[in-house]
């Protein structure tokens, strides 16, 4: 073995010689502390699963500022539930909610590990919950009117960056998916973009935020022409427009940093529009929720190339009010009358009633002869129903009904 090997295993033969047998048979140590067990037994473990050197970093960042940091030196045995709940709860305060989440998974992880491991007879971690009242997620969400009027403003401003944000606003592109964009990727004669790679921090790298992120997504067949009309533009002035050679190529013909087009150009535009907030998740939440009435859940799930439905449906799907209103105007108008249209207009009954088998046209007439009599007994009625009487009316419909049924599935007993 290697000398990193030697030292690893020389370390763990001498945690389990100063440690405590229990009756299990499980080593229970009193000097292996929290800190020393992420650093030694857990990250190195899960490092292999972690796509990409930043998302390592990331991840670890998250496990150090808001585990180990608070926990460096405690030992692994005096960890209960309370502790944890404890420690997830505060930082439901000052952390958002997607990053709790974040949090309470790794927590879990962590835990299981060490029992799995031997360094503790049962899992402290196992039952510990979510928070309740997290903090609110961003929801905003634009209209079709605030869109249109940010293209309008691009359009007087860059030809660049109007072609760019429509691109991303028609197909709901991630910035790591629109700025490394070559031309190679556009391919004019089947109307498609090939996406090859993404980029973070100014690396570029041939994978994705997920399996559906490297793929090739249809463009409209309008703005596939506007982009030629890009390209030739690009050659006149001079710029590379060679198959390698980026679509919306920065100041030295490298891609552009997301966060300074977004500083730039998107916060620049919010505020001259007075917009709620423009950035280029908004714009994909938007999408998403203005998409649901262009196509089914499963078309706009492929636009957005999410691996599940529930990411797009439950993360990025908004409620609006004016559809909540329109759901609720049709289920009142179903009930008051025969259809959203509202009643249908008087039909001859010998052709709108479907034919019956004979044994059940002679129980219908029974129950309608029956029906016939007990209103010929009750006094006549004036033909317009004051308001206030519609409720007792149909209860009293609905009852003759329900009569008339009971006789008819006596009959036919």
């Amino acid at each position: 073995m290697t000398k990193t090997q030697a030292r690893e295993k020389l370390e763990s033969e001498i945690v389990k010689l100063t440690g405590q047998t229990i009756e299990d048979g499980t080593v229970k140590n009193g000097t292996v502390t929290f800190g020393w067990f992420v650093r030694n037994r857990y990250l190195p473990l899960k490092e292999a699963d972690w796509r990409g050197e930043e998302t390592a970093k990331i991840k670890k960042y998250l496990i150090q500022a808001d585990l180990v940091d608070g926990f460096e030196e405690i030992r692994m045995e005096n960890f209960d539930k309370f502790t944890l709940q404890n420690h997830l709860n505060k930082l439901a305060k000052t952390r958002s909610k997607d990053r709790v989440l974040q949090i309470r998974s790794y927590m879990r992880a962590i835990f299981a590990e060490a029992v799995d491991q031997d360094f503790l007879p049962k899992d402290p971690a196992r039952m510990v919950k979510v928070p309740t009242n997290l903090r609110e997620v961003d929801k905003t969400t634009l209209t079709w009117d605030q869109l249109r009027a940010a293209l309008d403003r691009l359009a007087q401003q860059s030809l660049r960056d109007w072609i760019l944000i429509k691109l991303d606003m028609s197909n709901a592109l991630r910035p790591s998916e629109l700025f490394p964009l070559r031309w190679r990727c556009f391919l004019q004669t089947e109307r498609i973009l090939d996406i090859q790679e993404t980029i973070y921090r100014g690396e570029i790298r041939p994978y994705g935020k997920t399996k559906g992120s490297i793929t090739q997504v249809p463009i409209a067949d309008v703005l596939a022409e506007e982009l030629a009309e890009w390209k030739e533009q690009l050659k006149k002035e001079g710029k590379d427009t060679s198959p390698d050679a980026f679509m919306f190529p920065g100041r030295f013909g490298q891609p552009m940093d997301t966060s300074n087009y977004r500083h730039r150009v998107l916060n620049k535009l919010a505020e001259e529009l007075e917009l709620p907030k423009l950035n280029f998740q908004v714009i994909r939440r938007t999408m998403a929720t203005l998409g649901k009435n262009k196509g089914h859940v499963k078309d706009i799930q492929g636009m957005m190339r999410h691996s599940k439905a529930s990411t797009t449906t439950d993360v990025y799907m908004q409620s609006l009010e004016p559809e909540v209103r329109s759901t609720i105007n049709s289920i009142y108008s179903e009930l008051v009358s025969t259809g959203t249209n509202g009643p249908n207009p008087p039909e001859d009954r010998k052709t709108s009633v479907p034919s019956r088998p004979p044994s059940e046209t002679r129980a219908v007439a029974v129950a309608q002869e029956a029906s016939q009599g007990a209103e010929s007994r009750r006094p006549e009625r004036a033909e317009a129903i004051p308001a206030k009487a519609a409720r007792g009316v149909v209860l009293e419909f609905a009852t003759r009904m329900r009569q008339s049924r009971g006789r008819e599935v006596l009959l036919n007993d």
